[in-house]
């Protein structure tokens, strides 16, 4: 029991870390349960509109994790220097974010609208689906610049301790994609019926009113982060070297796990079409429960990274560890929770018998394993406090691409294993992946203080 003491904090400690992750864990939930209904929409579309709606956002899902790489390198700067009370590098720090992500942005933009067919003939080479997806992704791309935008500040915003109005905000978001998937996939309140193009304009309208939101709160209230517009482009070389020598390795392990998981979702798809509508529900479902790891992702970047900053190596330190076994605990009760839900959720869907199956066993299968992914992921965000991104690049999508991809692709191309076996087969090796995570925290070379340690190696 000794060894386990360093796991284990008081309870003031673990109030303060559920004050600072309840808020962004609530909003992804709000998330997670509209997709879900909005999922529930598609899917009386049937399995060719449902498959052809998660074939396109497996490809949104691979932008969406290059914004996140580099709005977790700019938080965990932003984060230190709040720390260290250096407010003229936190907007630098903020500005590097917007200018980055923008710029990543346009490129998925420009892949969607122009290669659509291309981009989904990836997952799929069924024609209804192809053909119902195209329609979606070139519409849905429209709502890439505003997350941007919006996710570069809501970010900046959880850095230095404000997790409470993009909770608000992204209610709202949600919500407004709610009502309109609601109102133009089937015709209601006066609106066209437009089906699967209505959920993709829904998708375009809410981050819209998401961006808007988000800036008046800007213009109204001041962080210390904030800057002025003509001041965007004001980042000095120093800190765009800095943030850049962080952000390139967590932007490509975010870019490469991503599309590691986009290839697997290509592999199980190879054993028949209700898998991709299959996945689909399992995954809208699972969202629910992975809204844990939002949670202490956020809350790691400020009991870890601000002690950092303060340069209290010590408390950042013992921080890290709390973090570790509380994460992990609270994995296990929710992996109970999502075990049940396998068994509800997908009898909701207007989808093949098979299709509803697959679901429920997929969900079942995560579940058991969920307290293994939030030990790994806990691992990551301690290793990324600490700006030890190095590390996170060989334990996440460096470990990806060596073990989990090549041993899923054997099972897929040379036997005739079905789709169960080889979900198992590719979530068993994240055991392998764990230990890697844990050897590295070990390690502790994630005790860095940023503000002292890059300045002396510039």
């Amino acid at each position: 029991m000794e060894r386990y003491k360093k796991f284990i904090a008081d309870k003031t400690f673990y109030k303060y870390v559920l004050s600072l992750a309840v808020p962004l864990m609530f909003q992804q939930l709000v998330t997670s349960s509209v997709n879900l209904v909005d999922n529930l929409m598609i899917g009386q579309l049937g399995d060719a509109a449902l498959g052809g709606v998660a074939s396109s956002n497996r490809f949104f899902m691979v932008g969406l994790f290059s914004l996140m790489g580099i709005f977790a390198a700019a938080a965990v700067f932003i984060a230190q220097y709040f720390g260290a009370k250096d407010e003229a590098n936190m907007k630098e720090s903020f500005r590097f974010s917007l200018i980055a992500s923008t710029l990543v942005t346009l490129l998925f933009f420009g892949i969607a609208y122009i290669y659509p067919h291309h981009v989904l003939g990836f997952f799929t080479d069924d024609l209804e689906i192809l053909t119902e997806g195209t329609r979606y992704i070139k519409i849905a791309a429209f709502s890439i610049l505003p997350v941007a935008w919006s996710g570069s500040i809501a970010n900046a915003m959880r850095a230095v301790g404000e997790t409470k109005l993009p909770l608000y905000v992204g209610i709202v978001a949600v919500l407004t994609n709610a009502f309109f998937n609601y109102a133009l996939i089937f015709g209601h309140f006066g609106f066209p019926q437009l089906g699967i193009d209505g959920a993709a304009i829904a998708t375009v309208f809410a981050r819209v009113v998401e961006l808007i939101i988000i800036l008046v709160i800007m213009k109204y209230k001041a962080f210390h982060f904030s800057t002025k517009v003509k001041d965007i482009f004001v980042v000095s070389y120093r800190n765009i070297k800095k943030i850049s020598l962080k952000a390139l390795p967590l932007m490509t392990n975010e870019l490469m796990w991503s599309g590691g998981m986009a290839t697997l979702f290509k592999f199980y798809a190879t054993r028949g079409k209700e898998v991709i509508a299959g996945m689909s529900i399992q995954g809208t479902t699972a969202d629910l429960f992975f809204v844990l790891f939002a949670g202490m992702s956020v809350a790691t970047t400020i009991v870890v990274s601000q002690p950092l900053g303060a340069n209290d190596l010590d408390k950042a330190k013992s921080h890290g560890y709390y973090m570790l076994g509380f994460s992990t605990s609270l994995a296990v009760l929710f992996g109970v929770v999502m075990f049940g839900t396998s068994f509800v959720v997908p009898l909701f869907y207007n989808v093949s018998d098979q299709t509803q199956h697959i679901a429920a066993t997929m969900l079942r299968i995560q579940a058991f394993m969920f307290w293994i992914y939030m030990a790994t992921a806990q691992s990551y965000y301690i290793l990324r406090a600490g700006g030890d991104m190095k590390s996170t690049l060989l334990m996440d999508a460096g470990f990806m691409w060596a073990v989990n991809i090549p041993i899923v692709a054997l099972f897929t191309y040379f036997t005739d294993f079905n789709v169960y076996s080889l979900y198992i087969i590719g979530q068993v090796t994240d055991l392998i992946k764990l230990s890697v995570a844990i050897s590295l925290i070990r390690k502790e070379r994630w005790l860095r203080n940023l503000t002292i340690d890059e300045v002396q190696v510039i």
